[in-house]
């Protein structure tokens, strides 16, 4: 692992107590070049987890807090017409930045939500005909309520796709939270925080990444895993191919973040939880399953070649 990436997990777990793994998942999500979606009740840490990222990486920061009444514009921009010169001027939204937290994203419309498709899947947006480019590297971290709770719109599979990698924060531990409650404000914390690698030091690293090497073995498992998916009784629809290829760039970031050259079975199941559980559905439920009600029962099912 390199010395600015173990400085930055180093400063965000004297932030986000007691959460090491989830803080490495988010890491491993960002070198794999993904967006993240993170799912809890309100209150965990999910909104700190993001800034904290943003100010340890040195990368231009937007929060957009959807609402049910914000419209695409209010994300994207809006071209305004100048009297002076006759002409319109494209006046940019908060998406123009390096890492956008779009806060409580099923709050929003599904229209609104959609708004966020092209940008995250070509880093791109198109308004009036004209395609405007989106800084790189571009990261988009969602938090999501329950979606059992009021004023909330679930969000299509589509959008779900869209995210490499879908986790929890969950309650801390005990010791945790007597740090917590012992501890340093952690909006004090987070404003004393310093950036410990540069936006260009983090595009090396995501190309690092993809050089990590994967075996023929290894990608037998992966096709392994994606077909007991697709042929189970257990699931409404298998995993896409989408899905692979964001299981292996994920397991590709997670031996990395290991200090590893190549990827090794356990790095596949260590980030198939997180790739796999908002994109499959269980027969007998008509919710998207949750982080832990498949994954074991796949890792169980599928043998390692």
């Amino acid at each position: 692992m390199s010395k600015p990436l173990h400085n930055v997990i180093q400063q965000a777990e004297q932030v986000i107590l007691g959460k090491p793994h989830q803080i490495r998942l988010a890491l491993a999500c960002l070198l794999a070049r993904g967006h993240l979606l993170i799912e809890d009740v309100p209150g965990v840490g999910k909104t700190t987890l993001a800034h904290v990222l943003a100010h340890s990486l040195g990368l231009q920061f937007q929060r957009i807090q959807f609402t049910s009444d914000m419209l695409p514009a209010d994300i994207l921009g809006v071209s305004i017409y100048l009297r002076e010169s006759e002409k319109f001027k494209f006046h940019p939204g908060p998406i123009f930045a390096q890492m956008i937290l779009a806060d409580e994203i099923n709050r929003a419309t599904p229209k609104t939500q959609s708004s966020l498709l092209e940008a995250m899947e070509e880093q791109q947006v198109t308004i009036e005909g004209t395609t405007h480019p989106l800084p790189a590297p571009f990261f988009v971290i969602a938090t999501q309520n329950p979606t059992q709770q009021v004023g909330t719109f679930p969000l299509p599979e589509s959008q779900l796709d869209r995210f490499l990698l879908r986790i929890k924060l969950g309650y801390p531990d005990a010791q945790a939270e007597r740090g917590l409650l012992e501890g340093i404000n952690r909006h004090e914390l987070i404003a004393s925080l310093k950036s410990q690698m540069t936006a260009a030091e983090l595009l090396a690293l995501q190309q690092q990444v993809r050089q990590v090497f994967v075996s023929p073995a290894l990608l037998d498992y992966v096709q392994a895993i994606l077909r007991h998916t697709r042929s189970s009784a257990t699931y409404v629809r298998g995993l896409s191919p989408r899905a692979g290829l964001s299981l292996l760039a994920a397991a590709r970031a997670w031996a990395f973040i290991n200090g590893r050259n190549a990827v090794i079975p356990e790095d596949v199941q260590a980030v198939l939880p997180g790739v796999a559980s908002h994109r499959l559905q269980n027969v007998r439920d008509t919710h998207t399953a949750t982080e832990s009600d498949f994954p074991d029962e796949l890792i169980k099912a599928v043998p390692i070649p």
